[in-house]
């Protein structure tokens, strides 16, 4: 079995955290945005899960159904955070290479990589 490449796999880990610095860095500034009951409640959500705006349509306002209202702004404000998680996963997967695909940590040489 070959011995891995140590100054290589010294470029590749440095490589791969300057890699996600930046993808950490650009998620502060991106913003998903969701919606729940058609688009009456809208959400908007950073890729570092902080929720930066809630829109309400004047319609979903009934102060006889309150609790529909809260119930469509916690469904729009848990499908935004999943986005954003879900945008973060995809930002950071890629910056790491999948640690495991190809161009990730298999690629160095390890067993068990």
């Amino acid at each position: 079995m070959p011995q891995p490449n140590m100054q290589q796999m010294l470029k590749q880990v440095q490589k791969m955290q300057a890699d996600m610095a930046k993808a950490q860095e650009e998620l502060k500034t991106e913003v998903v945005e969701a919606t729940a009951g058609g688009g009456v409640v809208t959400v908007e959500v950073t890729g570092e899960l902080v929720v930066k705006s809630i829109k309400i349509a004047p319609e979903a306002v009934d102060p006889d159904d309150v609790e529909m209202l809260a119930d469509l702004v916690l469904a729009a404000v848990n499908q935004g955070l999943q986005a954003a998680q879900d945008l973060a996963a995809q930002r950071l997967g890629a910056a790491t290479g999948g640690l495991g695909g190809a161009g990730g940590l298999g690629g160095l040489g390890l067993p068990g990589f």
